[in-house]
């Protein structure tokens, strides 16, 4: 382990079929005064809002709504959030849904309070928190962000076509989380894979940095086994907790800051695909998908000795009777056979992306320099083609 650094992560996490039950534990602990965030309704069909909202009643809250986030949640959206956590006094903010609610939940948090554009201030500036923040707790109800157990935030603005994600100190992690994998069995199979994608994706942007003998890289390569397997079950029976139960586990795990440390870590294919998707307003999941292994091609020589460890630890690979460069490439081919067997998105185009908004997404796309090769614009402008 190269570097030094520190872990604190102050989320509490309550797992499996009774979960819920716990959120009786964790309400006293805040004032009467809760928002309830969620998206779409879904919750109202499975029965997950009425579960919820009477345990609120029982605890005597003065809950108001602020419904219909979105997948991708905005700036406008955040800003009418905002405003009513603000005139509600909220105590708590009480996200019930995927990823993408604990996000905008999160981004709340911060910004019913600030005085400047939160847009501006916390996610195009990345300027420190320096004003009140509300507590956030979280049901999840999809896996696939790790938003539960993080500080991260990813919010769109249309009107300037830029996807950017902010990741907050531990003052702005949920305070605790709702972990039932049962909640995810009704979710629609589209959703479903492109949340495996994202952890995938997650695990793999971690994983290809640094070149030291990394205990956080042994720890990666066993949460990318076990979604591999799991996720296959999951595909062909969606209703095997078992399997739901090992995903939800690994996407909180995969991006919960613990295997990060000690790493430089990547993200470029997380700063493509939100770029693409400030465009196309695509599922996360499958604009990472479709950007993923156009990258790892275009850098795996520049990585080559990990590369060919993932593909001799995580897909099998026998290394003895290839070169190294043969096995990397082959560990990629199996992901991408993999890919295709669950149902991903492959192809750019497919999510809406046309040529004529290649050069657009290149310019929304952040280059960092965390992984193995940082790439040239136009490195930028070639993946996106290849990708579609």
């Amino acid at each position: 382990m190269l570097g030094n650094f520190e872990y604190v992560n102050p989320t509490k996490l309550y797992f499996g079929p009774k979960a819920l039950d716990y959120l009786q534990r964790e309400l006293p602990k805040y004032g009467n005064k809760v928002v309830l965030i969620y998206g779409g309704g879904s919750i109202k069909k499975n029965g997950i809002y009425d579960s919820v909202t009477a345990i609120l009643k029982a605890n005597g809250k003065d809950v108001v709504e602020d419904a219909g986030v979105m997948p991708n949640p905005t700036s406008d959206k955040l800003t009418e959030g905002a405003k009513i956590a603000k005139e509600h006094d909220a105590d708590l903010l009480l996200a019930v849904g995927g990823g993408s609610v604990c996000d905008y939940a999160k981004g709340v948090a911060v910004s019913a309070y600030c005085e400047d554009d939160p847009w501006e201030k916390y996610y195009v500036r990345q300027e420190r928190v320096d004003n009140k923040i509300i507590p956030v707790g979280c049901v999840l109800t999809m896996v696939g962000t790790g938003s539960e157990m993080n500080g991260g935030s990813v919010i769109t603005n249309h009107a300037q076509k830029r996807k950017i994600g902010r990741v907050f100190k531990e003052d702005v992690f949920p305070k605790f989380s709702v972990l039932n994998p049962e909640y995810t069995f009704t979710l629609p199979k589209y959703q479903m894979v492109a949340g495996f994608f994202d952890i995938m994706s997650h695990i793999l942007e971690q994983y290809f940095s640094g070149t030291d003998d990394n205990t956080s890289d042994y720890i990666m390569e066993g949460l990318l086994r076990s979604l591999i397997h799991s996720a296959r079950i999951a595909v062909r029976n969606p209703q095997d907790y078992e399997a739901r139960s090992n995903i939800m586990w690994t996407a909180t795990w995969a991006l919960n800051t613990l295997v990060a440390k000690g790493k430089r870590t990547d993200w470029m294919v997380h700063m493509l695909g939100q770029a693409m998707g400030a465009y196309t307003d695509a599922t996360h999941g499958m604009t990472l998908a479709a950007v993923s292994l156009p990258y790892y091609r275009h850098i795996m020589k520049d990585g080559l000795p990990k590369f060919k460890r993932y593909a001799v630890n995580v897909w099998d690979v026998d290394p003895t009777v290839l070169s190294d460069e043969e096995a990397a490439a082959e560990g990629l081919n199996r992901m991408q056979a993999y890919m295709k067997e669950i149902g991903v998105v492959m192809h750019a185009a497919e999510l809406g992306m046309t040529a004529d908004m290649v050069e657009g997404v290149a310019d929304a796309t952040f280059i960092l320099n965390g992984g193995y090769r940082e790439l040239s614009r136009q490195e930028i402008v070639d993946i996106l083609k290849e990708s579609m």
